[in-house]
């Protein structure tokens, strides 16, 4: 069985604003964007403690915080111009080529 890919608008470096769950209204930057798992890593969003064993870079064990993968669907790109999340779409511009636009104001993404 062959794992699913899906299409994620969003791309690494974009600002993004958390619409939904615990950290809703919560501004980052996309660190990590996961195809196969539906799923983008946010700086700052969806911190967990891990407590880990004592190993060589941890003599005595210790408890490190990790940022874990959020749904794509929990985040919309950050609008600038509107100060809110925006969801993304596509244009296809005369010389052929595909640009990012914003759904709600239009303007194209860097």
């Amino acid at each position: 069985m062959e794992k699913q890919v899906y299409k994620i608008r969003i791309k690494k470096d974009d600002t993004v604003v958390v619409r939904a769950g615990k950290y809703k209204g919560k501004t980052g930057k996309v660190i990590a964007v996961h195809p196969t798992l539906n799923k983008v890593t946010v700086e700052g969003i969806n911190i967990v403690k891990k407590h880990t064993k004592p190993n060589k870079k941890y003599p005595q064990g210790a408890i490190v915080e990790l940022t874990k993968p959020i749904w794509v669907s929990k985040v919309g790109i950050y609008d600038s111009a509107n100060k809110k999340p925006s969801r993304i779409s596509y244009m296809i511009n005369k010389d052929g080529s595909k640009s990012r636009v914003l759904k709600t104001t239009g303007k194209e993404i860097k």
